[in-house]
């Protein structure tokens, strides 16, 4: 397989949404910390090299929509792609195929966890955004002319940083979208003995009109195991 193996671990409500007031209940911290340890902690389950999340999800936790600093009139730079750091060892890679992100290290720190950050473009990014990740030591990779290609993008990472394992962290439009592409092998749900109830907050799929279908999926049960706070842990293999 010319890419890597790709799980999406995420924590939901009862009611299926990803954010929420629900993760601030007793139950919702516990199933975070579940969350967490099944991917990062001290035993990892899958011992994966990196993790994937879309724009908006890393705006929200990450970069906080803070704008690029930009030079329009900064030297051209180098065609192709840019690998600062191969052997890090743990990535965070973002999606941001217009290249948006207010990127201020080259380094992530997650809890415990620091990764180094990989972008994934398409060929339409300018080279003032190209030029700024370059400034700021963060490795980038080019992956479609306007709409992402999937499989360019994941066999560049897997030839170029050794991900072997990889884990889709959303939100639910790049879940989504990585399911209807047949570019995800596993899903991993930490479900919280909580919900909400908000009409607002997303889900853990979301189709998108022009970059994916609301066209029905089927998953077989891998394995379920009571965690702490009364969450569970479901695992289901995608069925292609």
């Amino acid at each position: 397989m010319n890419r890597p193996y790709i799980f999406c671990h995420m924590m939901t409500a009862l009611d299926g949404k990803i954010m929420g007031s629900y993760m601030e209940t007793p139950q919702g911290s516990a199933a975070g910390d579940v969350f967490y340890d099944i991917a990062f902690g001290k035993e990892p389950f899958y011992h994966h090299q990196g993790w994937l999340s879309g724009r908006v999800t890393t705006d929200d936790n990450f970069t906080f929509y803070k704008k690029p600093d930009l030079d329009e009139n900064a030297p051209a730079v180098p065609a192709g792609d840019f690998i600062a750091q191969p052997d890090f060892g743990m990535f965070y890679v973002s999606v941001d195929p217009h290249g948006k992100l207010g990127w201020e290290s080259s380094t992530l720190h997650y809890v415990d966890t620091t990764a180094h950050v990989v972008e994934v473009l398409t060929e339409q990014v300018g080279n003032a955004y190209r030029a700024f990740l370059r400034k700021q030591g963060i490795s980038y990779i080019i992956a479609g002319k306007t709409e992402l290609d999937y499989g360019l993008a994941l066999s560049k990472l897997k030839e170029k940083f050794n991900i072997e394992t990889l884990m889709l962290g959303g939100g639910g439009v790049l879940n989504w979208s990585f399911l209807q592409a047949g570019m995800c092998d596993e899903i991993s749900i930490v479900l919280v003995a909580a919900a909400d109830g908000s009409p607002d907050t997303p889900p853990v799929f979301r189709a998108r009109k022009g970059l994916s279908e609301n066209k029905a999926l089927g998953f077989t049960l891998k394995e379920t195991k009571v965690m702490d706070g009364g969450a569970v842990w479901l695992r289901y293999t995608v069925n292609q």
